[in-house]
């Protein structure tokens, strides 16, 4: 994990579209592999997808303390004032880490991967009503793009994959409406002057705090929850089970998730999810070497439909002039 040392630790950093560009593809190819890791120890060792969910939390926010505390501890810092916004912000990452455990044990790695990222189109029509971000021609072709992907990959345009997956269908789309939230929200952060780091520490525990509770309600527990205590430590013993959650949380969690929020530092929330999307090209890639996942010709084609939303919005970025009359206002 590196840091940015130019960007301050209060009051909103200058923006670097370039960078942010760069760093966006960064954060893509790291979490393509969080879906691959997840699925596999939903296969191998059966881990319920909530305390698979609560512990790679927990472990991620345990690296970005030490990490502080040994390199920056100014990063621990705060105005009180942000603390009810980064808990409700915490609580939608908790909710985006429920419903993607879900769809990743539920859809495989490469399908749950591309489905999430429906929430390209919601980030840009949201962030064109929440944050007045602009919203020009380019943004809507590469949005439709993106969601001709997700509808291909995921097979959604067939009745039968919804009625033999209708909740894996439906936890997918849901972790696309979440991602978009979380990066709407990463971007108002960002305005008001919380470091990206700073962000992700505090929003890392108290989504860590929300899953211990939502893993031990009263009653029948949700799907894919703890019903007992002991559930917690369901790996036992198995240290290649523990070394595989807690490298999943020191690593793709806390370096993917950085990386992302130092994208929406330097990139439109609208933009950024949309350079993102190519995570799921990369997880397609990752779930073929390492777990055996294959993509048939449509999701293949789907993956293709992505790649090129992408790459016509930062050739839009490239030559449209400032100002350009293809941007539409209100």
């Amino acid at each position: 994990m590196s840091y940015d040392r130019s960007m301050p630790t209060s009051g909103a950093a200058a923006a670097h579209p370039a960078k942010g560009y760069f760093v966006g593809l960064g954060a893509a190819a790291i979490l393509a592999s969080t879906s691959v890791f997840i699925r596999y120890l939903s296969q191998a060792y059966h881990v319920p997808a909530l305390v698979l969910a609560f512990w790679r939390d927990v472990f991620a926010v345990a690296t970005l303390v030490l990490v502080f505390a040994w390199f920056r501890r100014d990063l621990f810092r705060v105005p009180r004032s942000l603390l009810p916004y980064l808990a409700v912000y915490g609580l939608v990452t908790a909710l985006f880490n429920i419903a993607w455990a879900l769809s990743v044990t539920l859809n495989g790695a490469a399908v749950a991967t591309v489905l999430a990222y429906c929430s390209a189109a919601f980030t840009v029509f949201l962030a064109r009503w929440l944050l007045k971000e602009p919203l020009s021609l380019a943004k809507l072709l590469a949005t439709a793009l993106c969601l001709g992907g997700c509808v291909l990959v995921s097979g959604a345009a067939h009745a039968e994959a919804w009625r033999a997956n209708l909740v894996g269908i439906l936890a997918g789309i849901l972790t696309g409406l979440l991602y978009a939230g979380y990066s709407l929200m990463g971007r108002v952060a960002h305005e008001r002057g919380v470091d990206p780091w700073t962000t992700l520490l505090y929003i890392f525990t108290f989504a860590s705090g929300f899953l211990f509770l939502v893993n031990l309600p009263p009653g029948a527990p949700l799907p894919g929850a703890a019903s007992r205590v002991a559930d917690f430590l369901w790996l036992g013993r198995s240290v290649p089970g523990w070394s595989v959650l807690v490298f999943l949380g020191l690593g793709p969690t806390v370096a993917g998730f950085g990386l992302y929020l130092v994208t929406l530092a330097h990139l439109p929330s609208s933009v950024a999810n949309l350079v993102v999307s190519l995570e799921p090209a990369f997880t397609t890639l990752y779930a073929y070497l390492f777990i055996g996942e294959r993509l048939g010709p449509a999701q293949i084609c789907g993956g293709l439909l992505i790649l090129g939303g992408v790459a016509l919005l930062r050739l839009s970025e490239i030559l449209r002039p400032e100002g350009a009359a293809s941007t539409v206002r209100g």
